[in-house]
């Protein structure tokens, strides 16, 4: 008896595969809790300064202060919550992050005064740090094994579309301009936060061994580097050793030329444009909104031409691009007027370019790279990253345009051209190999999305 052909892909899968997205069956929790949570952060960052001034007594800078110093509190928390990934895994951590960021929400609603802010946006961020630290881990598991690279780029999509639409429905809430309105989108928040962690917490799946062997095998990233007269594979060893592991280490340096790099658009962009260039705002709005629509369209095609090549060929020419995008941003200071606008083109397409190839593969290397039994504890390290990283680019960043308006670019150009040299190597394997968990394998714990979709 001939062997049955296999079924030929249904037409929403071969779309799926044409536009790079992953397969989303059974994946409908972590992609709809994925969704609330960046919708909830484009609602939360464009309107949380307005709510405090209209819904309290303080000024616009008293507002500010607070929300910075709670944000700022948070930063050596990724260490605490590394642990408790180790100890929990990250399904029950991604599920604490929203909860957390609930408790957080409710506390906006009640706060008056100064310190009640720093409390809460404290809180607020605490838990948002965990969502982010254990969602990496996540994806790993939800991807079991294959079409990594393609889950890593549809969430960033999904994230820049959730926070396009939240900012979107912030301004419709802005716009109404009552307290009451505020409120509303507040409360809303609430409700649907807790109903994201409950997405995540009941997520269900298979064993161990099901997940990690699933599907085709995939090159996998370079083990971690053992210390001299460490024990391999032993469920020991803490911060200690994910400081004695070099590789990993080059990898969180590399992704602080990427945090740096993010904030461009934040931070930069705005006053250069304005102050230097002589640009309308509103064309600087444009080229933001750009920016956004060529991630959420474009991140999962990128994602596709990722997955068929090395991560450390992604990065070198995501690191390459940014340094392309940062020395058009500081040529546009020498061009005549006509040529300013057609340079910022250039540039943001560059920087965009960059910024899809730059995010899958390095937010892939920090789960992988890591051994299973300490992954939260190196995603910690990795996190610290981000948090310092984002910390200290706005006051960097600005005092070196106050020097001169070509400095910021010219250091951001060299800290992209240096972090190539950090970047070789890292997926090449150590010559004494160790037993850490290979990079299909998955956090302790943990197997997830059995469910159906919807």
């Amino acid at each position: 008896m001939m062997p049955q052909p296999p079924p030929a892909p249904s037409a929403w899968r071969r779309i799926q595969t044409a536009w790079g997205l992953p397969d989303l069956a059974g994946k409908g929790r972590f992609v709809t809790a994925n969704l609330i949570d960046s919708l909830g952060n484009g609602l939360v960052v464009a309107f949380t300064v307005v709510f405090f001034v209209k819904t309290t007594s303080l000024s616009l800078v008293a507002v500010g202060a607070a929300l910075t110093v709670g944000q700022l509190l948070v930063l050596p928390f990724p260490l605490f919550i590394g642990r408790l990934l180790d100890k929990y895994g990250p399904r029950t951590v991604v599920a604490a992050g929203n909860w957390i960021s609930v408790a957080g929400f409710i506390g906006f609603l009640f706060s008056h005064a100064a310190w009640q802010i720093v409390l809460w946006q404290f809180v607020v961020q605490l838990g948002s740090t965990a969502f982010w630290m254990g969602n990496s881990p996540l994806t790993v598991l939800v991807a079991r094994g294959v079409e990594r690279a393609r889950w890593f780029g549809f969430v960033r999509a999904l994230r820049n579309v959730g926070v396009g639409f939240g900012g979107a429905g912030s301004a419709v809430a802005l716009s109404i301009g009552t307290v009451a309105g505020l409120r509303a989108v507040m409360v809303i928040n609430v409700v649907t936060f807790a109903v994201a962690g409950w997405l995540v917490f009941t997520l269900r799946g298979a064993d161990t061994s099901e997940a990690a062997g699933a599907g085709p095998a995939e090159p996998k990233p370079a083990e971690p580097e053992q210390a001299a007269g460490e024990t391999t594979g032993q469920p020991s060893g803490g911060y200690r050793t994910v400081l004695k592991d070099t590789r990993y280490l080059r990898l969180v340096a590399t992704n602080i030329s990427f945090v740096f790099s993010s904030t461009v658009i934040t931070v930069l962009l705005a006053v250069y444009a304005v102050d230097d260039l002589d640009v309308g705002a509103w064309i600087v709005g444009v080229f933001v909104v750009l920016n956004a629509a060529m991630v959420a369209l474009l991140q999962t095609l990128a994602s596709r031409w990722i997955e068929a090549r090395r991560p450390v060929t992604v990065l070198v020419l995501a690191l390459l691009f940014n340094a392309a995008a940062f020395v058009v941003f500081g040529t546009l200071l020498v061009l005549p007027g006509w040529a300013v606008i057609a340079g910022l083109l250039i540039a943001m397409v560059l920087y965009t370019v960059a910024e899809m190839l730059g995010s899958p593969p390095t937010s892939e290397l920090s789960v992988v790279m890591a051994p299973e039994h300490l992954r939260g504890r190196y995603l910690g390290v990795y996190q610290l990253s981000w948090s310092v990283g984002g910390a200290v680019a706005p006051a960097l960043l600005t005092a070196l345009l106050e020097g001169g308006a070509a400095l910021p670019w010219v250091f951001l150009t060299a800290i992209s051209v240096l972090a190539v040299p950090l970047v070789l190597g890292l997926d090449r394997r150590p010559a004494a190999t160790s037993e850490a968990a290979p990079a299909g394998d998955v956090a302790p714990k943990e197997q997830l999305d059995g469910d159906p979709v919807g």
